[in-house]
């Protein structure tokens, strides 16, 4: 669940609140190119407003013209768009994309309020809607959950799928941690020392005073984590980079040049990791884009992380073509 869903749901609440009807579309499978992922939400209130999106504006106005124009439903229904090649070109889907939703009326709110309050808790919520019935109900669920419909029953996930470790809490980090939450990650900060952590004050990232080593272990990393180290000292970001390289997080870097780098991976060999492990390690970090100050060295890494994630080959460009982004790096 990105933020733009979670703000989809703080506007069904609100609009509820007021008296408003409300039609909450999820959708639940796409084929070719559909550009919102199952689990995607829309929100449209009773005059036509909405908010969100199910497929970049593709589908939306006839969504808008069904609710407007017709009364609220009894119950939830699927709605198919693109399902021919002549359908797919009238609704504007790419490239002969299709799209399955479900659109359902929201009458009760109190699982609106249970899905916003464990988000605020950074807890991941299953959330399954019977379609014939439109019973709803809520419970936890985990990371290797994925939004589901088996023609009766849809299970959405909610919640931060992504975690970001950071070690060190200096300057870099703290737009790190407010760039990663805007991409719709989970912050943990790690530093255990007080003067860095003195004056911290990122809004929703979690700092924590632990050794690094000790919370890489503590947060038992998975395939939806990524684990970033900057303090420049190798006391801190080798500790961290010890135990994250053995676990399954997808993305594992640190700072520094490639000299520095170097010389940590000759110092990761005296320990007990593999050169498969060791080769997991992601530096001199981020992509190289000349970036020069705190702020664009954070994009630069976020950018890398990004690709990591999707699966996405990491380009390569000459340093004449980025510029010494490694002086930056030290």
């Amino acid at each position: 669940m990105d933020s733009v869903d979670l703000n989809v749901l703080k506007s069904v609440l609100a609009w509820r609140r007021a008296g408003q009807s409300v039609n909450l579309v999820t959708v639940i499978e796409t084929w070719g190119s559909a550009p919102r992922p199952p689990g995607a939400l829309l929100a449209i209130r009773g005059d036509g407003q909405i908010v969100g999106s199910v497929s970049g504006g593709c589908v939306e106005d006839d969504l808008i013209e069904r609710c407007r124009n017709a009364p609220l439903l009894d119950r939830p229904q699927v709605v198919s768009y693109g399902v021919t090649t002549e359908e797919a070109a009238r609704f504007g889907l790419p490239c002969g994309g299709a799209l399955k939703l479900v659109q359902e009326p929201v009458t009760d709110t109190a699982w609106v309020e249970d899905i916003l309050g464990r988000a605020e808790r950074h807890e991941l919520a299953l959330r399954s809607v019977d379609i014939e019935t439109g019973r709803v109900t809520i419970g936890p669920a985990s990371r290797a959950d994925k939004t589901a419909f088996d023609g009766r029953v849809l299970k959405v996930i909610y919640g931060p799928l992504w975690r970001m470790l950071i070690i060190g809490a200096g300057q870099l980090s703290r737009y790190l941690a407010e760039m990663a939450q805007a991409l719709d990650y989970q912050v943990i900060v790690c530093d255990p020392r007080e003067e860095y952590r003195a004056d911290w004050n990122v809004p929703g990232a979690e700092l924590v005073t632990g050794m690094p080593d000790d919370v890489v272990v503590q947060l038992n990393l998975d395939a939806h984590s990524a684990v970033v180290a900057v303090t420049h000292d190798p006391k801190l970001d080798d500790m961290a980079l010890l135990e994250a390289l053995k676990s399954p997080a997808f993305y594992v870097g640190a700072l520094g040049s490639r000299v520095n780098t170097a010389k940590r991976k000759a110092r990761l060999k005296e320990f007990d990791l593999s050169d498969a492990e060791i080769d997991r390690l992601h530096g001199p970090i981020g992509l190289r884009i000349g970036s020069r100050t705190p702020p664009e060295i954070a994009v630069s890494i976020l950018a890398e992380v990004t690709a990591v994630k999707n699966r996405f080959p990491l380009a390569k460009v000459s340093d004449k073509a980025t510029g010494n982004f490694e002086a930056q790096a030290g």
